[in-house]
């Protein structure tokens, strides 16, 4: 098994263009793939569900091509919603997550591994 990448902020930082629209790409395939999921489930009762057209099949695989993309590079997508995002890195002399959120400008929080964004500290 590969060794996770340890990112430093510069490098996070430097991810941050790259990511905002991929992130761009993962929501809305997502809400793609929701609306399509409430639809079957509307008409399971009718006729077992349908099926569903080129799009859904599209946002299906940009989803998980996306996805895929983030974990070859150890990017930690926490919530595809608000664009929440942890990078492995380093603090203080042991393991971190550098967390970012869509909208901030750069990486300037982190937190312990076994917490999350409500235990977000500046960096």
């Amino acid at each position: 098994m590969d060794e996770e990448r340890v990112y430093t902020v510069e490098e996070a930082n430097a991810e941050l263009p790259e990511l905002r629209v991929r992130l761009g790409l993962i929501r809305e395939a997502r809400q793609t793939v929701l609306r399509a999921a409430e639809r079957i489930r509307g008409r399971v009762a009718v006729d077992g569900g349908g099926h569903e057209g080129k799009g859904y099949w599209e946002a299906s695989a940009t989803l998980k091509a996306e996805l895929e993309r983030l974990a070859e590079r150890d990017i930690l997508l926490r919530d595809a919603e608000v664009g929440l995002v942890d990078f492995p890195g380093e603090r203080e002399g042991r393991r971190a997550y550098l967390c970012w959120r869509l909208g901030e400008d750069r990486v300037a929080y982190w937190h312990e591994v076994d917490s999350g964004f409500a235990s977000r500290k500046p960096i």
